[in-house]
């Protein structure tokens, strides 16, 4: 029985031994688990600049003008010939001081058979008043980075998706919003809280999209995404309805070594396009927007200072970089 017995505990001894290594093995796999990406495009800050500069040239892209007109059949062109489907909504809409808009949403589709889809949004119009200025305030401002940014930094997407060998593994859709900057004055009595007048194109589109239930996996906005020295917060209605895609884009900013331009810190939610496709169409859907929780917007927001003097080729190539990395990872 002594014998039985000392075996017995040689054995136990042994169990507990290997059950320890085992466990040890186990926590130095887990702690030298490597986190892979795959490889993206080079996104081009050159021309996404050069994207800007074609908008600025037409002029204010203010609803019901030729330039807006014009700038919207020349997205149309350069979205065609990056060999995507394109579909045009237009619709009529009232903005804050009765004032009929003829608009239209454009939006483009690469790999329309693909199941899976991410949305990428900006706006396309800009503002016909320049209500924070202290001089010409009637008179329409540029909108190089208030609308001007967005819509490059998704030209240029579209262009390196046609042009590069290397493909994401999701369809995407391109949304270029009308009608989202002519919203009410705080300082004008046009006021009428029965409605919203901001973001016209993306209610619109929200509640009337241009395929019958279309639905994607999640979407990025992007709005004011190319002026010098800006840094990018997690939107409030972001973190609200889809605080998980937030975390992933700044995370794989950071990874891209963009952590100066992604802050980890939060901001106060914006009505702007995201909202109504969160809200009306239930896609969660973030918004990459220059806003400050200290200082709010920048200093050419809604002036004549909104010109391509602010605009900055490291920006663009920063968020440009970031949203076309966050893709090749589905």
């Amino acid at each position: 029985m002594k014998n039985n017995k000392r075996l017995g505990f040689l054995f136990l001894g042994l169990l507990l031994y290997v059950g320890a290594c085992s466990e040890k093995t186990s926590n130095e796999n887990k702690s030298s688990e490597v986190k892979t990406y795959q490889k993206a495009p080079e996104f081009s800050a050159d021309s996404a600049y050069a994207y800007i500069q074609q908008q600025v040239d037409f002029g204010p892209r203010v609803p019901n003008t030729e330039p807006h007109r014009l700038t919207g059949d020349w997205i149309i062109e350069k979205l065609e010939g990056f060999g995507l489907t394109v579909t045009e909504q237009a619709f009529e809409d009232q903005a804050y001081d009765g004032k009929v808009f003829q608009l239209r949403n454009i939006i483009a589709s690469y790999k329309p058979e693909a199941s899976k889809r991410i949305l990428l949004g900006a706006h396309w119009d800009t503002r016909r008043i320049a209500d924070k200025d202290t001089q010409d305030l009637d008179v329409p401002i540029d909108g190089a980075n208030d609308g001007g940014s967005g819509v490059a930094v998704l030209l240029e997407i579209a262009r390196v998706l046609h042009a590069d060998t290397l493909q994401p593994n999701v369809g995407i859709d391109f949304i270029f919003f009308d009608g989202e900057d002519d919203g009410e004055p705080d300082h004008r009595n046009f006021r009428d809280n029965s409605q919203i007048w901001w973001c016209l194109g993306s209610q619109y589109w929200s509640k009337t999209p241009h395929v019958k239930g279309y639905s994607a996996y999640y979407g990025i906005l992007v709005d004011m995404v190319g002026g010098k020295n800006a840094r990018f917060y997690k939107e409030g209605y972001s973190v609200q309805y889809a605080k998980n895609i937030v975390d992933k884009v700044w995370s794989q900013a950071h990874h891209l070594g963009f952590g100066d331009f992604f802050q980890m810190r939060n901001a106060e939610a914006i009505t702007d396009d995201h909202l109504f496709v969160n809200q009306n169409a239930n896609i969660p859907m973030i918004n990459i927007i220059e806003y400050s929780p200290d200082f709010g917007f920048g200093l050419y927001h809604h002036t004549h200072k909104d010109n391509m003097d602010i605009i900055d080729k490291k920006t663009l190539s920063v968020v440009g970089q970031t949203v076309l990395f966050t893709l090749f990872q589905e």
